[in-house]
């Protein structure tokens, strides 16, 4: 019975998907789901034995990956463990089935599916998630298992085979791209952030992945969100009223403020004081006069944006390529999916023909005393041969699957009669 429900399972993939495509960032955050949800979701679907799932959930979407024949049912227990209503959920819900749902997972995998085209973080939070569910099931789902490998593989062919992920294309990448490439001696120079919204932390993650050793402090005007955000990364802070003495050591100034009007000025810098300033807000908030000042290189959202724009146009021509490999490998899977199903008749028949294998070199011994070698290799070698053959007829051919299989057994177990009779 285990083996029939878990073959039974292939043809039910199903995904449930919430993204930023239909839902805007507060509508994203009511259906986040949590770490502490996944004990309470995996034992509700166990107890109600209504197949197998797991969810993955990032800022920009939520998934539910499952093989139940009833994917309403597994919506339902989402619900129930992030606490909206099933009518809620289906408002804003994509729902893929079968091929589709399969295709959909490796273009999510693949950067297609990313808000930023080419953004591959989200496979990494494609297998962490899986492998929760498969911790909290004690046991692995083997369509599951597979497709989550091949996502991975498709993953991987792409960043290798295409430049579908090059170049800078986030404000806040592009911006630690820019001063990575204009600061020589990056790891010397003091860097100072004023502003801690979102774009400023994910800024403040980006130069500390890419430049670990780099002196960086944070500003902003509550005391309380910079001891905060200082405590998160592990760096200093300076208090606001501090900002313009800070800036006299400041040889790099990032300004990402939600401010109305600029809140840097050209009396803030210090006269010939080398510095490379980042504007990345909107309204700008550092005003174009500090420009006047010739040792300060001014650089603001709309310089970074453009960057950006070709950055996509770059990454928009590997598109074709980044889909062929995703076809290959959907190809590759479906045959492996086929085989499966085939699985136990292929089994079945090959163990007919071995079994007719012991037979005949058992009377061949019997008559000799002795059996070469080479001719126990060559009897493997076409048993395995016309056991592809028979697998490759009943995987193009399924509608005869049943009766080709069924005919097959009758021709073999004659065969084996006839030659029982002859012996005795």
């Amino acid at each position: 019975m285990e083996k029939l429900h878990k073959l039974h399972n292939t043809a039910h993939f199903s995904v449930l998907s919430i993204s930023y495509e239909k839902a805007d960032a507060e509508v994203r955050s009511k259906f986040t789901f949590f770490d502490d949800h996944v004990k309470s979701f995996v034992s509700s679907i166990s107890e109600n034995k209504i197949g197998d799932a797991f969810v993955v959930s990032t800022c920009n979407r939520t998934e539910i990956y499952s093989t139940s024949s009833n994917y309403l049912l597994i919506a339902e227990e989402f619900c129930k463990a992030t606490g909206v209503t099933l009518s809620e959920f289906l408002q804003f819900a994509n729902i893929f089935t079968r091929e589709a749902a399969l295709n959909h997972l490796f273009r999510v995998a693949g950067g297609l599916e990313s808000q930023i085209l080419g953004d591959f973080e989200i496979i990494g939070q494609i297998k962490k998630a899986y492998n929760r569910f498969k911790k909290e099931k004690k046991r692995s789902n083997p369509y599951l298992e597979r497709a989550i490998n091949s996502a991975i593989q498709i993953s991987k062919k792409i960043k290798n085979q295409t430049a579908l992920s090059s170049g800078a294309a986030s404000v806040s990448y592009a911006a630690v791209h820019y001063i990575m490439t204009q600061s020589e001696n990056l790891h010397n120079a003091n860097i100072l952030l004023v502003g801690t919204g979102e774009i400023g932390q994910n800024t403040v993650e980006n130069l500390l992945k890419h430049a670990p050793d780099c002196h960086i402090k944070i500003a902003n005007r509550t005391t309380e969100t910079a001891e905060k955000i200082a405590g998160k990364y592990n760096i200093p802070y300076t208090p606001y009223q501090n900002l313009e003495t800070e800036l006299k050591n400041t040889d790099i100034l990032i300004v990402a403020t939600g401010a109305s009007e600029p809140i840097i000025h050209k009396k803030h810098i210090p006269e010939d004081k080398k510095m490379l300033i980042l504007d990345l807000s909107i309204p700008n908030n550092v005003a174009r006069e500090v420009e006047e000042n010739k040792a300060v290189t001014l650089i603001n959202v709309d310089a970074i944006s453009k960057a950006i724009a070709e950055t996509i146009e770059q990454r928009k021509k590997e598109i074709p390529k980044a889909e062929e490999i995703i076809k290959e490998m959907t190809k590759a899977f479906i045959d492996w999916e086929k085989k499966r199903k085939h699985a136990p008749n292929i089994h079945h028949f090959k163990a007919m023909l071995k079994n007719i294998e012991r037979n005949e070199m058992h009377n061949i011994h019997r008559k000799h005393r002795y059996i070469k070698i080479d001719d126990m290799e060559l009897t493997d070698k076409i048993i395995q041969k016309i056991t592809n053959r028979f697998a490759k007829y009943i995987i193009d051919n399924p509608l005869r699957s049943e009766e080709i299989t069924k005919l097959m057994h009758e021709i073999l177990v004659q065969q084996a009669f006839r030659e029982f009779q002859e012996k005795h």
